[in-house]
């Protein structure tokens, strides 16, 4: 399938105009049509190397926001027209420990990574969200409520899911107080899911116009600021 992207074709070079090919979905995989995708900073440390040697050319994002249109003969979460999200990675081996326990991110043969990361279905380098489609096993799709406006969702899928999964794992809820350390794209996010859960919450920031504004942006929100 042929796609269209902005890549780097180097570590010193800016995102151009890029085409490439989509490998076919198998019958697990699900192919979406892009609508917004985030950009994080990370993105912007891989298409640079500052991680590391990488294929180009690069095409980065992993905070994708699309909508179905074609879907394996396996799939049975999603259908076209679904609004849907991707995150940080694609695939995984389904087989080890780890990816049994729903844990893929620790996938002891190396989880498949939205973009340059080698697809174990064709060998290819994989490219992510800056770009008009993309293929992904079902497992690594999800649903994304109707009633979310979706042009501001795609940071979801990454700082959002940061901040979550801790907050989740260690239980925060009424009765408990979290402390968040900085206020920027991850640490508000961070307020709003702790508050949302119920704790008590903290935030340490030295710069005092943020805490104001954030006070502001959600109103009635009396929590401390250290």
């Amino acid at each position: 399938m042929k796609a269209k992207s902005f890549a780097v074709a180097s570590k010193d070079s800016p995102l151009k105009y890029y085409e490439f090919d989509r490998r076919e979905p198998t019958d697990s995989d699900v192919v979406v049509k892009i609508k917004y995708s985030g950009i994080c900073h990370s993105d912007i440390h891989t298409a640079r190397g500052d991680w590391g040697d990488i294929e180009y050319p690069c095409v980065p994002g992993h905070e994708i926001i699309g909508e179905v249109v074609r879907i394996g003969n396996k799939v049975t979460q999603f259908k076209p027209g679904d609004i849907v999200g991707i995150g940080v990675m694609v695939n995984s081996c389904n087989k080890c420990a780890a990816c049994k326990s729903d844990f893929e991110q620790y996938c002891e043969n190396e989880p498949t990574y939205t973009y340059s990361s080698t697809d174990p279905i064709d060998g290819t380098d994989t490219k992510g969200g800056y770009s008009n489609l993309i293929v992904t096993q079902e497992k690594f799709v999800v649903h994304i409520p109707k009633d979310l406006d979706i042009s501001k969702a795609a940071p979801l899928l990454c700082a959002g899911i940061t901040m979550y999964s801790p907050l989740r794992h260690w239980g925060a809820s009424t009765g408990k107080k979290v402390g968040i350390i900085g206020l920027g794209g991850l640490g508000h996010m961070g307020v709003k899911f702790a508050k949302a859960m119920g704790a008590e919450v903290y935030v340490n920031y030295i710069i005092s116009s943020k805490s104001c504004r954030c006070k502001k942006i959600w109103y009635g929100w009396r929590n401390s600021f250290i």
